[in-house]
């Protein structure tokens, strides 16, 4: 079996490198001792630092770990052209983690341990038995779950504790099914993809993470919480109009 874990990374030259050194180890000393075989492809998306320079640099050392380049910024879409990339290889699952490992490699594998008969599989920081250090503030996690989550669940019947977290694994025939519908380019991609596995009838397991939350979030200011409101309601205008219920 091989996996590829797609890590979007936009300026994240002060951290991608001990990132991609800590998964790298991991999963190749799984590939010695259970036979997984993994790739890990970095996107490197709309980035004005040095993140190119010292991925490739890593690239020397490391004849697992790929990279392709775009200059148009997004998550979204940074993760979604990996799908597509992922998909011209032999990989057997696909996978995204962000950047920053606020997901270790060991929780990253938890998820793939725990895969089971399932389609696909999502961390979770808010279902019981997860493990959020520093534990996170009232009015962030709360709002999370009462605001967004319940927007979700209304716009488009995902009754997951949490969505957004930025740990997700699927198998081959998922992706082939639905990269060709993936539109989002922002934060709200992964409703979309968990709304598109709901639509083609995939199933999709919710398990408790350990999560590490780390300093430089990418998605900070109230301006950043509406654009990804907003999406939610062009998503769900643009999937009725394709027929997508």
């Amino acid at each position: 079996m091989k996996v590829c874990i797609v890590i979007p990374a936009y300026n994240e030259q002060k951290r991608i490198a001990a990132t991609l050194k800590a998964y790298n180890q991991f999963f190749s000393d799984k590939k010695t001792t259970e036979n997984l075989d993994y790739e890990i492809l970095v996107l490197i998306n709309g980035t004005t630092d040095a993140t190119p320079a010292i991925v490739a640099d890593l690239q020397k050392e490391m004849p697992n770990l790929l990279s392709r380049e775009i200059k148009e910024g997004g998550k979204g879409l940074a993760v979604n052209v990996g799908f597509s990339d992922a998909l011209t290889r032999p990989n057997d699952l696909i996978g995204f983690v962000d950047a920053d490992m606020a997901t270790s490699p060991q929780a990253f594998y938890d998820l793939i341990a725990h895969l089971d008969n399932y389609d696909g599989i999502i961390a979770s920081r808010y279902m019981p038995g997860a493990s959020v250090t520093p534990p996170r503030p009232f009015i962030k996690r709360w709002g999370s779950k009462l605001f967004f989550g319940s927007l979700v669940r209304i716009l488009f019947g995902l009754r997951y504790y949490d969505t957004q977290c930025g740990a997700k694994v699927f198998k081959r025939k998922v992706m082939e099914t639905i990269v060709p519908y993936l539109s989002v380019k922002q934060w709200a991609f992964d409703i979309e993809l968990l709304s598109l596995c709901k639509k083609f009838g995939f199933t999709i397991k919710e398990f408790p993470t350990i999560w590490n939350d780390q300093e430089g979030s990418k998605l900070q200011t109230v301006s950043a919480g509406f654009a990804m409101i907003k999406t939610l309601f062009v998503l769900r205008r643009h999937q009725r109009e394709k027929g997508i219920r």
